[in-house]
């Protein structure tokens, strides 16, 4: 299970870095909330092992998991959602203004 976890970790890596490679604005966004979510998913992932039990139950068997990682994670969700709103207003202010989302053709921008 862990192989697939890694596997899934560094797939929603790889395509939110490839998405941020490419001209289209729009694309670099989401691309930024997909490299967002593959780092959470990391930091769940490193949070909790197989057997441990969650670490707000009470009586349960086992060690408790750490919760400092449920935390940051929540604490990422939350900053995430922020910069996401913010270039979403930025972008649509751009694509209004320029009539364009590619940034090749976003030329002015400067002044």
């Amino acid at each position: 299970m862990e192989i697939l976890t890694a596997f899934a970790i560094g797939l929603t890596f790889a395509a939110g870095v490839y998405q941020m490679l490419q001209r289209n604005v729009i694309r670099s966004a989401i691309g930024l909330m997909m490299m967002s979510n593959g780092i959470s998913l990391y930091l769940l992932s490193t949070g909790a092992w197989i057997g441990e039990k969650a670490a707000y139950v009470g009586q349960a068997p086992g060690d408790p998991v750490d919760p400092l990682p449920q935390a940051l994670i929540l604490t990422a969700i939350v900053i995430s959602l922020g910069i996401t709103a913010f270039i979403l207003a930025v972008m649509f202010i751009m694509s209004k203004r320029y009539k364009t989302c590619d940034s090749d053709a976003l030329t002015g921008l400067s002044r």
